[in-house]
């Protein structure tokens, strides 16, 4: 009875979830961008799937995610239970900023999502195609006003490839920043700039409306249900996704970074994880590992590149 009893307990035990650990994650950005939906969305899988007991979410806000990540890096070393999210943008951010902390004071893990620019005009403008942009661009450079996010970030550094690729020096453009996606949107619909740029989504309902006329995407292959082509299609050599990342704390050890890594494998191949992706309309260009680390170099030494082209960063 007493053997069976010890069984029945230890077969009980086999059976429990085996939670790695009970996660904060940092998200340097306030609530209800990109990168708090992310930490928010990692947080519902982590627990859903049993993959983590309790997982918390901290908003850290300013200067596209820099002071999050030197928080985070200073606090969290050697903490394997520490995580923050961050992105493209970030990238820029760090550059532009000049800041003293950079990504290689934490411990990437994983590429998550992706989302893919968008070039947009209102529907009244007499620029009908890419190449009509392309040809306003090369005329007069001044001339042609880009509406998009922050100075430096996904936007400014696309509008500057694409005048690169048109053979146009990425100086002369006339990239006018807006704080917020709803400022810019009626900026664009406005005609107060010649041409709007975002990720797809911001600008999605208005192009289905009918509003705005979609140029081009930035994705390497057509977005499905997407009716634009996209840049290299169009004729201009560029490709570029704003996407986002989750890392580690730095000073873990070889086997803590692999237990994490696992956890976000499990994320990634959940149910649960590819519905989010589907709802919110995030690409999923899941990267891990040293491939995600060697991407995220390139990554970094391209977007100097282009911000030194823009005169951003010296």
């Amino acid at each position: 009875m007493k053997h069976t009893f010890i069984a029945t307990l230890l077969a009980a035990a086999i059976a429990l979830p085996a939670y790695a650990a009970d996660y904060t994650i940092i998200a340097p950005a306030a609530p209800g961008g990109g990168w708090d939906q992310t930490a928010r969305s990692l947080q519902t899988v982590l627990q859903q799937e049993g993959i983590s007991k309790s997982v918390q979410v901290q908003n850290v806000p300013g200067a596209g995610g820099s002071i999050g990540l030197a928080q985070f890096s200073s606090q969290s070393a050697g903490n394997p239970n520490a995580l923050i999210v961050g992105g493209y943008v970030m990238v820029g951010a760090l550059l532009t900023n000049k800041s003293a902390v950079t990504l290689k004071d934490v411990t990437p893990i994983a590429r998550l999502t992706g989302e893919y620019e968008a070039i947009v005009v209102p529907a009244s403008s007499d620029i009908k195609t890419l190449a009509d942009l392309v040809t306003k661009l090369k005329a007069d450079p001044g001339a042609v006003s880009w509406g998009g996010g922050s100075a430096g970030g996904t936007d400014h550094i696309t509008a500057g490839l694409i005048a690169k690729a048109s053979g146009v020096e990425p100086t002369k453009i006339n990239y006018v920043a807006f704080s917020g996606g709803g400022e810019a949107l009626a900026a664009i619909l406005g005609g107060q700039v010649t041409v709007g740029i975002s990720s797809y989504s911001e600008f999605e309902s208005q192009v289905k409306a009918g509003t705005l006329r979609l140029l081009a995407v930035s994705s390497d292959a057509r977005i499905p249900g997407v009716d634009a082509p996209t840049l290299k299609e169009a004729g201009t050599d560029v490709s570029i996704q704003n996407w986002r990342m989750v890392a580690a704390a730095p000073g873990l050890t070889d086997e803590e970074v692999a237990s994490i890594a696992a956890d976000f494998d499990k994320v990634h191949k959940s149910a649960a994880w590819q519905e989010i992706l589907k709802t919110k309309g995030w690409a999923d260009t899941y990267l891990a590992g040293d491939a995600f680390k060697e991407q995220l170099e390139k990554d970094i030494s391209a977007t100097e590149g282009i911000l030194k082209e823009i005169g951003l960063v010296q």
